[in-house]
């Protein structure tokens, strides 16, 4: 059980936004181990010196055929070389990683929102839900040209509202107005959350406020994975104001608790 260092084979590459990839990575160790919510450990290059592993949510689990696919956006010199690997090479992975994970317990009209680049790790929560828990799904995007994904959790999910901001696309205006508007008149008794943190922390004041559990994912740079650098330390909730403690989102994440964390 845990984490395990595989060669997993790239056998399909997508380009989803001119900036945004969808891997798909052939595996038995990591399909048998992996969790809704849990990351992967990227090595970018075999050299010793340039680069740290990058962690990477894991986007879907298909235990039929042995695949786990992860999605990532360039954003420097590392997610750039890994965007460019190819059909048929060996990617390098420490995983799966993270024991916080998404878990859906007795709950049974739950609520999943997501914003930008956080909805991918929400697709695997909503996709082995249940037969008989209803899945509300929100995802927020800035504009219509930054919209991914739609259709595969429109599939996967029993109710669906997708927005944008600027209003060029789907609803106008923010993901979490229309949760809202929906937790009474849809009877949500638990809410699932990945996404920038001003979106995290009004879900997670909206789910105090209503008295609704509430498990949301962070995204800290987690350089080791493991909890040894100590560069993800999140604030406890109950921490005192003179001797704030912390855990690591790599090793108790990523996915917490909202009461649990300050964010």
């Amino acid at each position: 059980m845990g984490a395990k260092l595989v060669q997993a084979k790239l056998i399909k590459k997508e380009q989803l936004l001119s900036d945004i990839f969808k891997f798909s990575v052939k595996s038995e160790e990591l399909v048998s181990e992996s969790k809704p919510g849990q990351f992967l450990e990227i090595r970018i290059t075999n050299e010793v010196v340039p680069f740290l592993r990058r962690p990477i949510s894991i986007h879907n689990i298909d235990k039929e055929n042995n695949v786990v696919e992860f999605i990532f956006q360039v954003k420097g010199k590392g997610t750039k070389l890994l965007s460019q690997k190819e059909e048929g090479e060996n990617i390098d992975i420490l995983g799966p990683l993270g024991s916080g994970i998404f878990e859906i317990k007795n709950y049974k009209n739950i609520a999943i929102i997501g914003g930008g680049i956080g909805i991918f790790p929400l697709y695997e929560l909503v996709k082995s839900a249940p037969k008989d828990v209803t899945t509300n799904t929100y995802l927020g995007f800035r504009n219509k040209e930054l919209v991914t994904l739609e259709e595969e959790f429109k599939k996967v999910s029993s109710n669906f509202i997708l927005t944008t901001d600027d209003g060029s696309y789907g609803k106008s205006g923010f993901a979490i107005n229309y949760l809202r508007d929906d937790i009474e008149k849809k009877n949500i008794d638990a809410i699932y959350a990945c996404g920038p943190l001003p979106m995290l922390r009004a879900v997670k004041q909206l789910a105090e406020e209503k008295n609704i559990p509430c498990r949301i994912s962070l995204e800290e740079r987690m350089a080791c994975g493991v909890g040894v650098c100590l560069g993800c330390a999140v604030k406890t909730a109950s921490s005192p104001k003179d001797a704030p403690q912390y855990i690591h989102v790599c090793k108790a994440g990523p996915v917490f608790d909202a009461k649990l964390v300050e964010i």
